[in-house]
């Protein structure tokens, strides 16, 4: 008998789904690895606004899977991005954006709001980012 043979087709199948969520770990980690070099390489004060803003949707939606979307930091649902950072120094702008896209549930009567300007972030900026992304969730 085979090793293979010595384990039942439930054992195999259990075996195989274990092996695609140690594969999905790792990709999961890899893009986390990459999304926080990106902020590292930001310039300091975009860099501040970045690390604030991950810690705030990873907190508010752990759901949420750290990813690079056009090399800056985004979070995504499944395949779909449900917000995203561009630093200001990317395109040399006078301040940083976050924005929200279409798989964010952030619909308020006929038009509403998809991004911010972000010079600098206060304790209230922050507690607002936070309401956003909750709902951005749904």
């Amino acid at each position: 008998m085979s090793p293979a043979e010595s384990f039942s087709a439930e054992e195999r199948a259990a075996m195989k789904e274990r092996a695609k969520e140690l594969k999905a770990q790792a990709k999961a980690q890899d893009l986390l690895k990459d999304l926080l070099a990106k902020i590292a390489e930001m310039p300091e004060h975009d860099r501040v606004i970045a690390e604030a803003i991950h810690r705030i949707v990873t907190t508010t939606a752990p759901e949420l899977t750290p990813k690079t979307w056009y090399g800056q930091p985004a979070y995504a649902k499944g395949d779909q991005i449900v917000c995203f950072f561009q630093s200001a120094a990317k395109f040399g702008v006078r301040y940083a954006t976050l924005g929200f896209n279409e798989a964010a549930t952030l619909d308020d009567g006929s038009m509403w709001p998809v991004a911010f300007a972000i010079k600098d972030l206060t304790p209230a900026d922050e507690k607002l980012i936070a309401q956003l992304v909750s709902k951005a969730v749904g």
